[in-house]
C-alpha cells in the first residue's frame, strides 16, 4: 500500500496563496507605518516617543490648549531658568548699600583725620589753629570786654567761647600764650541770688578762677572747621 501526500487540490492551492499574501502584506505594512498612516485617536500619548510627532501633524488648537495649561513648580527645571529681575535688583541693592557703608566709613575716617569732611577739604582760617577737632584763635582779643560781649562776638564769627578745661589744655600747646591776667571761658556757675552768677576764667598758669559778668577780660573764640 502507498503512503504520502497526494496532489494538492485547486482549493488547497487557493488557500495557500491567500495565506501567503496575508502574511506578506502584514510584514510590508509593518515596515511602512508612519504618522500619516496612524488612525486618529488610535494611540495613547504614552506610546509616542518624545519629539517624534512634528507640530504640523497636530490638530489645530492643540498647542494653544497645552500652552494655556498651568505649569506647576515641580514641572520646571530650575537650572534652565536665568536670574529673575527682582533678584538682580536685590544684588544691585546690596552693592549700593555696601557702597554707602564704605562711604560712611570713609567719612568717619576723614572726620578723625580732620583733613576732609564728607569728601570736602577742611581746615582752619588764618589766625586760627586746629585743636580738639575745631579751629581755635591763636591769639586773644586785643581789648578786654565783659563775658556777655565776648560770647556775642564769638557767636557773630560762627563760634563760641571755649570751655574752661579745654582752654587750660589749649594753653599748654606750643606757641600759645594766654592774655595777661586771665581769659573768659563759656562756663557759668551760680554763687548767690536768683540772677547772680559768675563766669569761669583761665589764667596764663592754667589756674581757673571766677569773675562777675561785669568784669572785663580778654577772650578767644573756638570756630568749627571750615570746608
Amino acid at each position: 500500500m502507498r503512503h504520502g501526500f497526494g496532489r494538492p487540490t485547486p482549493a488547497m492551492l487557493v488557500a495557500l496563496l491567500a495565506l501567503f499574501a496575508a502574511l506578506s502584506g502584514t510584514v510590508y505594512a509593518a515596515g511602512k507605518i508612519s504618522g500619516n498612516t496612524i488612525t486618529a485617536k488610535s494611540l495613547p500619548g504614552n506610546r509616542l516617543k518624545p519629539g517624534s510627532v512634528p507640530a504640523n501633524r497636530l490638530r489645530p488648537g492643540v498647542l494653544e490648549a497645552v500652552a494655556s495649561t498651568p505649569i506647576t513648580g515641580s514641572q520646571i527645571d530650575e537650572r534652565s531658568l536665568g536670574q529673575v529681575p527682582s533678584a538682580s535688583y536685590a544684588d544691585f541693592a546690596a552693592t549700593a548699600q555696601s557702597a554707602v557703608d564704605a562711604q560712611t566709613a570713609m567719612n568717619a575716617v576723614n572726620a578723625v583725620d580732620a583733613e576732609t569732611v564728607n569728601g570736602h577739604t577742611a581746615g582752619c582760617l588764618a589766625g586760627t589753629q586746629p585743636f580738639a577737632g575745631a579751629c581755635w584763635q591763636s591769639s586773644p582779643s586785643d581789648t578786654p570786654v565783659s563775658a556777655p560781649v565776648a560770647a556775642a562776638s564769638c557767636a557773630a564769627q560762627g563760634g563760641a567761647l571755649p570751655e574752661a578745661l579745654q582752654l587750660a589744655a589749649f594753653a599748654q600747646s606750643p606757641g600759645v600764650v594766654l592774655a595777661p591776667g586771665d581769659e573768659w571761658s563759656s562756663d557759668l556757675t551760680n554763687f548767690s541770688g536768683s540772677n547772680g552768677y559768675g563766669v569761669l576764667t583761665v589764667s596764663p598758669t592754667s589756674a581757673i578762677g571766677m569773675s562777675l559778668p561785669t568784669a572785663t577780660k580778654n577772650y578767644r573764640c573756638v570756630i568749627p572747621l571750615v570746608i
